[in-house]
């Protein structure tokens, strides 16, 4: 073939950016599931129709926080719901983010990782932005965790609207950013499994300071409207 005739081939159509994968036999752990984000993540999920296992420091903890959601949840030590889990969320404290990953580091190589803590400060004006020495939690999970694939979403969810049993959909776009597409499709999919959710492509994790750090302007948005806000991109 000629150069002529290369530049006359038509081009491959481009990918559909909604055309994502099946994950609906995916295992979901939720590290920190004991805590009324990951309690309410757990739940979502499981009533969308994935399995979830939700992890804690002391197994104990996670069995009665499963058994008291149903579903079919299981609660496992954190090491146990790594080991066992293809998708990870991170829904620990921020105070606990390292340490709990440092020493789930073996447990949680070759999986997918989606971080979804906020490093916060609070004081008398309210919820403000922390900046890890990593530049956010996701990277700082990037970096103790060289080989998972770590990825960044769940950030804006309220912990009130996704434990509450009487609403069927939560309207809300969930940010993701990941350094590989194939990976960050997965947790769009994820995401859209949920009633209501679409997850929507953000960027690189070098962008998710200021995802994370947004969570602090809703947290305002939500004391001064006594709302439960969430976020939509719109146009897309």
């Amino acid at each position: 073939m000629t150069s002529q005739d290369n530049a006359s081939a038509p081009k491959p159509a481009a990918k559909d950016p909604w055309d994502l994968p099946d994950v609906s036999g995916l295992v979901v752990g939720v590290l920190g599931g004991t805590g009324d984000q990951g309690r309410g993540l757990a739940y979502r999920l499981a009533r969308a129709g994935q399995k979830v296992i939700i992890g804690s420091r002391v197994a104990e903890r996670a069995g009665t926080a499963a058994a008291e959601l149903g579903l079919g949840i299981e609660g496992a030590e954190n090491a146990e719901c790594a080991r066992r889990s293809d998708v990870v969320i991170v829904a620990v404290p921020w105070d606990g983010h390292a340490k709990t990953l440092e020493a789930l580091r073996s447990e949680l190589a070759g999986k997918l990782v989606v971080d979804c803590v906020n490093p916060l400060g609070f004081d008398k004006k309210g919820a403000y932005a922390l900046t890890p020495a990593e530049g956010s939690a996701a990277e700082q999970a990037a970096a103790l965790l060289p080989e998972s694939r770590v990825t960044a979403a769940f950030h804006h969810l309220s912990a009130v609207l996704l434990q509450d049993e009487s609403i069927e959909e939560i309207d809300t776009d969930v940010m993701v950013l990941g350094e590989d597409r194939a990976d960050t499709d997965l947790v769009q999919a994820l995401a859209g499994r949920i009633p209501g959710m679409r997850g929507v492509f953000a960027g690189r994790l070098r962008n998710a300071h200021q995802v994370e750090s947004l969570v602090a302007n809703l947290i305002s948005v939500n004391r001064r409207y006594k709302a439960h806000a969430g976020l939509r991109v719109t146009d897309v």
